[in-house]
C-alpha cells in the first residue's frame, strides 16, 4: 500500500485507558506495533483517564491524569505517533468529590463555592411551597416539560458545617453513606445497657443500608428504641448525620462565572494532552430555566454551545456535542447546521438492519442524506456505552427497530428500557460482534461499510479483536451492569493472540486503507448505489477513486482503489 500522507477522516481508536493490557502505556506500545502502522489518525480515551470516581469516568473529581493508569509521557508518547486525542468533557456535572463541592460541605454559607453547583431552593423560590424536608416542591406548571432521569425530584440534600440543610440539584447518580456504628459506640453517646446498644446499632446499620433516615429508623417503636429518651435519638442522629459523607454528579451552575472559569481551564488542561476533539457529554442537561426544558432548553442550549465554542476556539479545539434524540426530532440536524461535528449514531443499528432484510436502501438515503446536507459526523459501530435505539425512531419502522432488539437479544444482548420506563427502549447492550451473530464475514463488511460511510470512524477495541458477549462481567457487575458485556479488558496474552487471528488482521487492513488514501477526505466526492442486497460505494476527488462492491446476503465484497486510471490497491 502506498505510504501517503494521512487523510483528515482517518480511523479513530476508542478505548478506556486500562482496556489493553491495563494501562495507558500498555496500549502505546501497542500501538507503536507494526501491525499498527498508520492505521489510527485518532485515540479516543474514555474519561477514566482523569481523577474520578464513578461510572466508570463520567464522574470527574479533576481533570488531572489518573495515576493508575496514565502518565505525561504517555501522551507525549502519542504525540510522536502521530496520533491525536479525542477526551471528554463533562459539561453538566462533576464530583461531589470535586474540590468545589468538598468546599461546600466544610464551609457551607463561607464558601467560594457557595453558587457553583444549583442550590435547588434559590432556584425555584417562588416557584412552589417549602416541604418540610427542607426543600421547595415546584408548582406543577413549572415542572410540566421537565425530563427527570430518575425517581422524585433530582435533590441531594447537603448539610452545612452549621447543620443547615441545602438541596442541590442532582441529575444523575447519588448515594449518601452513614457511619457504621456498633454497640460501643452507641453506648458512649447514649449512657444506655449494651444489650440495648447492641439492638440499636443492629437496627440503624439495617435500616440505613436499605436506604432509610436515622430519624426514621429511630422513630420506630420496638423493644430497643422505647429505651431511649427524645434527646438520646437526637444525640444518634446527630452524630450520624454530621459524619454522613456523599457519592454523586451535582449539576453545575452555569450562571456562576466560576463556573466559566472552569470551562475554559478544564479546555485548556485537555488541549495541552493533546486534545484536538472534545466530546461534549451531558451538555443538553446544562441550561436549566423556571418552567422550561432541562434537556436540550432551546435557544438556552445553544447560546451555552456557542460559549463553549469561543473558549475552545482559543485552544484550537474541536467540539463534538454528544446526545441521543429520534431520527424524527433532526436533533442531529440542528447540531450540524450551526457549524459542529455530531455522532451518527444511525449506523451501528442501521448496519445490522440491512443484514437482517438483506437491503442497503435506508443506509443508502442516510449516506447521501449525510452528504446532501454537509453533515459531519463521527461514526461507529460497537461503543462503550450500547447499540443505540431510540435515535432510530423514524429513520425504520418500530416493527424493524423491534426486529433489531429480537435478533440482538436472541443472541445473547440486554436491552436497557430508558431511564427505567419499560418498554421505552434505549440501547442493546453487546459486542458488535455477538450482535452479528459472532459471523467473520458480517463483522468484516460491516466494517467496510463503515470506513466507506462519510464522517471518521470511531473503532470499539472490543470491536477490532471481535469480541464475544461477557455474561459473566455482567453477572460480576450486578443490577446495572449491563454495559459490562463490552466492556472486557484485554490482557496482553490477548492482544497478542488476537493479532494473530485473520479477523484482526483484516480489520486492520480496512482501517489502514481508510487512513492512508486521501481519497476518504472530506473535500472527497462520495456516491453510494445500491440494488436490494447488492451495495456499491465510492469515493473519488482529481487522482483518486476508491470502490466497495458488496452483497449483503453472502457478505462477500471487494475493494479497490485507483490513482489517475490506475488500479494501486485491491481487497478481496
Amino acid at each position: 500500500m502506498n505510504n501517503v500522507k494521512r487523510n483528515d477522516n482517518g480511523p479513530m481508536l476508542n478505548a478506556y485507558p486500562d482496556s489493553l493490557g491495563g494501562s495507558l502505556g500498555d496500549i502505546v506500545n501497542f500501538l507503536g506495533k507494526k501491525e499498527l502502522k498508520d492505521v489510527f489518525s485518532s485515540f479516543y480515551i474514555l474519561p477514566s483517564i482523569f481523577n474520578t470516581d464513578l461510572d466508570r469516568g463520567f464522574s470527574v473529581i479533576d481533570y488531572s491524569l489518573n495515576e493508575l493508569f496514565a502518565k505525561r509521557e504517555d501522551l507525549e508518547k502519542i504525540e510522536e505517533l502521530g496520533i491525536d486525542l479525542k477526551l471528554d468533557f463533562i459539561l453538566n456535572h462533576a464530583s461531589v468529590l470535586s474540590k468545589q463541592f468538598q468546599d461546600i460541605i466544610k464551609n457551607g454559607e463561607k464558601s467560594k463555592y457557595r453558587d457553583f453547583f444549583i442550590d435547588w431552593n434559590k432556584f425555584w423560590e417562588g416557584c412552589g411551597e417549602m416541604t418540610e424536608e427542607g426543600y421547595i416542591q415546584p408548582d406543577k406548571e413549572y415542572i410540566k416539560d421537565m425530563f427527570f432521569r430518575k425517581p422524585g425530584l433530582p435533590i441531594l440534600m447537603v448539610r452545612f458545617p452549621d447543620g443547615k440543610e441545602v438541596p442541590y440539584w442532582n441529575t444523575f447518580y447519588q448515594e449518601v453513606r452513614y457511619p457504621v456504628l456498633d454497640a460501643v459506640d452507641i453506648r458512649n453517646i447514649t449512657g444506655v445497657q449494651y444489650g440495648i446498644a447492641d439492638g440499636i446499632a443492629n437496627l440503624l446499620n439495617t435500616g440505613l443500608s436499605e436506604g432509610k433516615s436515622p430519624a426514621k429508623i429511630l422513630e420506630e417503636s420496638n423493644i430497643y428504641t422505647d429505651k431511649l429518651s427524645d434527646n438520646q435519638k437526637k444525640e444518634l442522629c446527630e452524630k450520624l448525620e454530621s459524619e454522613r459523607k456523599y457519592l454523586g454528579q451535582m449539576d453545575l451552575n452555569i450562571k456562576s462565572p466560576l463556573v466559566w472559569e472552569f470551562y475554559d481551564d478544564t479546555l485548556k488542561t485537555l488541549a495541552d494532552y493533546g486534545a484536538k476533539i472534545v466530546r461534549l457529554d451531558a451538555f443538553a442537561y446544562a441550561p436549566k430555566g423556571v418552567g422550561e426544558k432541562n434537556f436540550l432548553n432551546e435557544p438556552a442550549t445553544w447560546d451555552v454551545l456557542a460559549k463553549v465554542r469561543e473558549l475552545a476556539d482559543k485552544y484550537n479545539v474541536r467540539l463534538l456535542p454528544e446526545i441521543h434524540a429520534s431520527y424524527e426530532e433532526k436533533i442531529y440536524e440542528k447540531i450540524a447546521d450551526k457549524g459542529y461535528m455530531t455522532y451518527d449514531f444511525f449506523l451501528p443499528g442501521l448496519i445490522i438492519d440491512a443484514f437482517e432484510r438483506q437491503s442497503g436502501e435506508v443506509l443508502k438515503r442516510w449516506a447521501n442524506e449525510l452528504v446532501e446536507k454537509k453533515i459531519q459526523v463521527v461514526n461507529m459501530l460497537g461503543c462503550h456505552d450500547g447499540i443505540p435505539l431510540l435515535d432510530l425512531k423514524g429513520l425504520i419502522s418500530e416493527e424493524r427497530i423491534q426486529s433489531v432488539i429480537d435478533t440482538v437479544v436472541k443472541r445473547g444482548g440486554y436491552v436497557k428500557d430508558l431511564h427505567g420506563q419499560k418498554n421505552v427502549y434505549y440501547q442493546v447492550n453487546a459486542t458488535y460482534y455477538s450482535a452479528l451473530g459472532e459471523d467473520d464475514r458480517r463483522m468484516l463488511l460491516a466494517r467496510a461499510v463503515q470506513i466507506f460511510m462519510p464522517g471518521k470512524p470511531q473503532v470499539w477495541y472490543l470491536d477490532l479483536f471481535a469480541g464475544k458477549n461477557d455474561h459473566e462481567a455482567v453477572k460480576r457487575a450486578g443490577a446495572g451492569g449491563h454495559k459490562e458485556i463490552n466492556r472486557t479488558n484485554l490482557t496482553l496474552k490477548d492482544m497478542e493472540d488476537g493479532l494473530q487471528k485473520e479477523i484482526v488482521q483484516k480489520q486492520l487492513e480496512l482501517l489502514r486503507l481508510r487512513s492512508t488514501f486521501t481519497v476518504f477526505s472530506n473535500d472527497s466526492e462520495f456516491t453510494m448505489k445500491c440494488n436490494e442486497s447488492k451495495i456499491f460505494m465510492e469515493w473519488k476527488n482529481n487522482e483518486e477513486r476508491a470502490v466497495l462492491k458488496a452483497d449483503l446476503a453472502d457478505c462477500a465484497f471487494e475493494i479497490f482503489v485507483e490513482k489517475n486510471g490506475e488500479k494501486v490497491y485491491q481487497y478481496k
